[in-house]
């Protein structure tokens, strides 16, 4: 990294932009200079805008890399920004780090003003995703945003055409596509082991529910207002925005994300996660399910709704089905040996004309054993973890293993099958035209109304 430590950072990252053509997808942290001694002029500067339970770990993982440094934080909640800035600036300390100062900001608008700021981290609830997102590409920023990527349909084309336009390198938070098992069985499903896939089991939880919850007072510190956002205006409950400063010390799902206004529930949620990778094992990235049915009359719990994929290129016709139990039976687990019994209601069953296939993070088990003793070689030499795949993007300036269009039609699969569970019927979805054809009650489904003062931006 000698050679370049008489340049600027952002002369750093435009050079490695005019080599995107011969670089490789994916570089490691490794061939951009010593991790310990990265010239502070070719480090990227970050800012973080929502410092919750689940960005506070890429906090102190991005602010831990040499080739990093974090400038500013930004919350509506003035004790998480303020706790953020102070374990940061004490890592830094700790590392022995020269830092300016992390800036706190209230409002993501202060913070993405920064000249200085070449990339951002959003991990607000999802309701903001989609603004933030659009307002950060327009400002020149790079982009980290965490899952489910959009609250709408109509938000999921519109982040695609605002990144787009303002070509940023954005990686969405869906870290299962490089992490645990599903590299192996997406290879498996991709070289036909199993055969023509004819049906695949989605455990994932449940649908939201409109916000009963009842007002209590507003602690101070917290922008309550701004924290609602697009949402209709209601009073705060502490089980939305938590009092507590300390992200840790917060429930492991956030309970906002059982209600309407501010999210699509698990189906969101863990379906951001597990549709995501059925996308990507049916090879379906760029295109999406054709036809989504409502649960059966006589199905009432919540589960048993379905999608229909065509043209995939491991099946000709393909039943995706919401299940509360996706895998049960007694498997020998090959990695581990050992033979255990099994009642899985959260991962995916793949079932084809040669055989079955459950992933989870945890587990993979193939139906029969040999598909998986035979045929399971996992390719590791190019996965890179999902942060760093980011930031290696933003030097090489291709797009990361989980960009803004995969996010952003992975989510759309959700809002597709919460629609159905929503409305109760039947929809036949053209995921070229992002419309339901000839369908004007369904396509008008597709967005909601935001209050006045927290409309999208125009991109």
């Amino acid at each position: 990294m000698a050679t370049r430590s008489s340049v600027t950072r952002r002369d750093f990252v435009k050079g490695a932009a005019s080599l995107a053509v011969a670089a490789p997808t994916i570089i490691s942290s490794r061939a951009l200079g010593d991790d310990k001694a990265a010239a502070p002029s070719n480090r990227l500067n970050l800012g973080f805008i929502g410092i919750g339970k689940q960005a506070s770990g890429h906090l102190d993982n991005l602010a831990g890399k040499a080739e990093t440094q974090v400038l500013a934080v930004c919350d509506v909640h003035s004790g998480r920004r303020e706790r953020a800035r102070n374990v940061t600036e004490a890592k830094y300390k700790k590392l022995e780090r020269a830092s300016d100062g992390i800036k706190e900001y209230n409002t993501y608008q202060e913070l993405l003003d920064r000249k200085d700021i070449d990339a951002v981290v959003i991990g607000t609830p999802d309701h903001w995703h989609t603004i933030i997102s659009l307002e950060a590409a327009k400002a020149g920023k790079d982009i980290y945003c965490e899952k489910p990527l959009t609250l709408t349909i109509h938000e999921a084309k519109t982040i695609i055409d605002g990144v787009r336009k303002y070509d940023r390198v954005f990686q969405t938070g869906s870290q299962q596509r490089s992490s645990g098992p599903f590299h192996e069985a997406v290879q498996l499903i991709h070289s036909g082991y199993l055969g023509k896939i004819k049906e695949v089991w989605v455990g994932i939880g449940k649908t939201s529910k409109p916000c009963d919850l009842p007002t209590e007072p507003t602690p101070e510190g917290i922008d309550f207002d701004q924290w609602l956002g697009q949402a209709p205006e209601r009073g705060y409950n502490d089980i939305l925005c938590r009092k507590e400063s300390d992200p840790s010390k917060y429930p492991f799902n956030p309970g906002w994300r059982d209600y309407r206004e501010f999210s699509g529930g698990y189906i969101t949620d863990w379906g951001a996660h597990h549709f995501d990778i059925t996308q990507w094992a049916l090879d379906m990235d760029h295109a999406g399910p054709v036809e989504i049915r409502p649960p059966s009359a006589d199905q009432t719990d919540g589960f048993g709704a379905s999608f229909v994929y065509r043209g995939s290129p491991v099946g000709d016709e393909i039943v995706v089905t919401h299940k509360n139990v996706v895998y049960e039976g007694e498997g020998t687990d090959p990695k581990t040996g050992k033979t255990k019994k099994l009642k899985e209601t959260n991962g995916i069953q793949f079932i084809g004309t040669e055989g079955k296939l459950f992933v989870s993070r945890s587990t993979i088990l193939t139906e029969p054993d040999s598909i998986l003793k035979e045929h399971g070689v996992p390719d590791k030499k190019d996965r890179v973890e999902h942060r760093q795949n980011w930031l290696d993007c933003i030097k090489t300036r291709q797009k990361p293993i989980c960009d803004v269009e995969i996010g952003a039609r992975s989510v759309t699969v959700c809002h597709l099958v919460n629609l159905a569970y929503w409305h109760n019927r039947k929809l036949n979805w053209d995921p070229q035209k992002w419309e339901f054809p000839g369908d004007a009650e369904a396509n008008e489904w597709r967005d909601r109304q935001r209050r006045e003062k927290y409309q999208l931006p125009n991109v």
